[in-house]
């Protein structure tokens, strides 16, 4: 199998659902004793949390940037950026190594091509709900996204930072992203695009009358099969 390295600490949380959910994906498929050959840098979330001016933003980038060159020099043959909202700095991150990273929304994308789905919600925290890093990579793959609504942003970003990226699930978060998704489907929503690795935390991926489609799932097996060689 091939090593992985994996941009962690944004948050703890997501960090363990990847690290969780590609080792299962492994063992499944590679035997009972398989786990995934990996390397993980888990950055101080901190020091890079909600940034806002683009002096923050080129800040974060090399932080980053400096995870991925560690993890490249330590042999990972590929890397992945643990977040949907961090790939904003993703070109500037891949520009600085030599490593493949492979892009979240890229495999999302490409999932739900192969699906058929042509008109999704997008939700998230802000800048992957209302900037174009994130939503350009889809529409690519011709699908086309609801436009954001601002109270569900502010409802969003509060929920992810307040509540989920401390370990906190709540019954009235459940309600409020099931009162969401109900109202994209009425607006002619095919499926919901969960672009936050801590939202399953309140979302039921498997138990929903509009179907999700987890970001942190299909980029995690998209890791797995590269480790396995797929």
């Amino acid at each position: 199998m091939r090593k992985l390295g994996l941009i962690g600490g944004m948050s703890w949380v997501s960090t363990h659902r990847y690290y969780e959910r590609i080792n299962k994906r492994v063992q499944r498929e590679v035997g009972p004793r398989a786990s995934a050959p990996m390397l993980i840098e888990s950055l101080d979330f901190s020091q890079i949390y909600q940034l806002q001016t683009p002096e923050e933003w080129e800040r974060g980038a090399q932080v980053i940037a400096k995870a991925a060159q560690r993890l490249a020099d330590a042999g990972a043959e590929m890397l992945m950026i643990g977040a949907n909202s961090m790939h904003k700095v993703y070109r500037e991150v891949q520009a600085q190594v030599d490593v493949p990273i492979l892009h979240i929304a890229e495999c999302v994308g490409e999932r739900m091509k192969q699906d058929g789905i042509k008109r999704a919600a997008l939700i998230g925290s802000r800048n992957v709900m209302i900037e174009s890093f994130y939503r350009r990579r889809l529409v690519a793959h011709d699908v086309d996204l609801l436009p954001p609504e601002m109270d569900h942003v502010e409802q969003l970003d509060r929920i992810i930072y307040e509540e989920l990226m401390v370990g906190k699930a709540r019954k009235d978060s459940e309600r409020t992203l099931r009162s969401m998704f109900t109202r994209y489907q009425t607006e002619g929503a095919q499926a919901v695009i969960l672009a936050c690795t801590e939202l399953e935390l309140v979302v039921d991926i498997d138990a929903n009358a509009v179907p999700i489609y987890d970001c942190m799932r299909i980029h995690a097996d998209a890791a797995a099969e590269w480790i396995i060689g797929g």
